[in-house]
């Protein structure tokens, strides 16, 4: 499944920000919220489906987890989306190199003409 319909919803969002900071019992998810626990359990079905979250069975109990690859469509997307750069970084790189050239030929001319260093002390 797409994971774009399971994070239409606010509360499977609410679900995966909570998820984030670590696995949790449907019990405890269903505690967070004013909604019922079968609830809370067909919220946590789609993002299952949708590859957001994985479960486990611990005895009567089930676990949820957020699987951080399965928001990879999404950071695709977002990356898509980013405006592109509007130039090269290594531009900089030259911009740089021509303006340590500069100082040390400007640092260079002066220690080479007496006459206009000190005529600059003067003024």
């Amino acid at each position: 499944m797409d994971p774009f319909p399971a994070l239409a919803d606010p509360v499977r969002r609410e679900l995966l920000r909570t998820l984030a900071r670590g696995p949790a019992r449907v019990v405890d998810l269903a505690a967070a919220y004013p909604i019922s626990r079968p609830a809370i359990s067909r919220h946590l079905r789609v993002l299952l489906d949708a590859g957001l979250v994985s479960g486990e069975s611990h005895g009567r109990e089930r676990h949820y987890g957020l699987v951080p690859a399965g928001l990879e469509p999404v950071r695709a997307l977002l990356a898509d989306l980013r405006p592109p750069a509007r130039f090269d970084e290594s531009v900089l790189d030259g911009l740089d190199l021509e303006v340590r050239r500069t100082v040390r030929d400007h640092r260079d001319e002066r220690a080479s003409d007496p006459a206009q260093h000190s005529t600059e002390e003067t003024a």
